[in-house]
């Protein structure tokens, strides 16, 4: 996630280079060093005396799940080289294609759309991602399978107004913009309001009637802040796992006709580390199983909102779920 334009992939080959890939911070990196032991994952030490590095994108949710990751790995026996925290998505994705890295959550939207070039999601889920699965194995990447965390875009308003006017779906925003225009007001980024697969995209395939009128652009912070209020618009556009919807108690409308793409998480391994390193799947299968979008509001909402470290957040939640242990 967070690089979804088509116009990003036309910057796909400049940024692969390796002089740029050393600048998205290859260099750098430190070893995990936590004293954790296996839980409900790691029986019997899968991984001991294997070397792994773990990568990530540097935003939260991203980085949160590169910990994650990390830590499981760890506490299964594996010396851990920690790399999290890579500008762009595009740095942390070669790391992992030349070996730069082992292993990452990266999202199916963004692999199918991004990399590897499509213009139309797959609105199944599995088939999105098995689709990238098979398509990947020629890059030398393997995929486990997703989690239901799905950081996609989405329709949020506050309680007061979803308990007014009674909506649980995009198909109900549509319904409420045709019989009571006034009530439907929007407050959107501003490529948001203006991409295909964004605003008119949406508004087309629902049959919404908003006029320009009643969408107000700004950024991204703003919307949620706003939307909170509930004055200045009814409806904002958010990101499904922001923390801020938990923190904001903002209520996110179901697309119910599968517009946006699916953008589900899932690990992202080196061929070449997955045949030598079997057991990483079984490792972190029982851990994506976990991930869904409330977990990851949570999580994301202790760092944005509460402002923890993202490697002391997933290092709680893998111990209170029981996969790690301290000590």
């Amino acid at each position: 996630m967070r690089w979804r334009t088509a116009a990003a992939a036309a910057f796909v080959g400049m940024l692969l280079s390796p002089l740029v890939l050393a600048g998205c911070g290859l260099t750098s990196g430190s070893p995990m060093v936590d004293d954790v032991r296996p839980g409900s994952v790691g029986q019997g030490l899968p991984l001991k005396g294997a070397d792994l590095t773990v990568t990530s994108k540097n935003f939260s949710e991203n980085i949160v799940l590169g910990q994650i990751m990390g830590l499981a790995f760890e506490a299964a026996g594996a010396n851990v080289l920690d790399r999290t925290n890579i500008q762009g998505s595009i740095g942390a994705r070669e790391a992992i294609r030349s070996g730069g890295a082992d292993a990452m959550y990266e999202y199916t939207g963004t692999a199918w759309i991004t990399y590897l070039g499509h213009d139309k999601p797959i609105a199944d889920p599995q088939e999105q991602w098995r689709a990238v699965a098979d398509a990947d194995v020629r890059n030398g990447i393997v995929w486990l399978p997703p989690a239901r965390l799905d950081n996609t875009y989405a329709l949020a308003l506050n309680r007061a107004n979803e308990k007014k006017y009674g909506t649980r779906t995009l198909s109900d925003v549509a319904r409420l913009s045709r019989t009571d225009p006034g009530a439907v007001s929007l407050c959107v980024e501003s490529e948001f309001a203006a991409r295909n697969d964004g605003l008119p995209g949406m508004a087309k395939k629902y049959g919404m009637r908003v006029p320009a009128s009643s969408v107000q652009k700004m950024d991204g912070g703003i919307v949620y802040t706003q939307v909170s209020g509930g004055s200045s618009c009814t409806f904002g556009e958010v990101f499904t796992t922001d923390g801020r919807i938990k923190a904001m108690n903002l209520v996110v409308m179901r697309d119910d006709k599968h517009f946006f793409p699916n953008y589900n998480a899932a690990p992202e391994i080196n061929a070449k580390t997955m045949r030598k390193y079997p057991a990483i799947q079984g490792v972190l299968d029982p851990i994506t199983a976990k991930l869904t979008d409330d977990v990851a509001r949570e999580l994301n909402a202790k760092v944005d909102v509460e402002g923890e470290d993202p490697h002391t957040v997933a290092k709680d939640w893998l111990v209170r779920e029981g996969f790690i242990r301290e000590g």
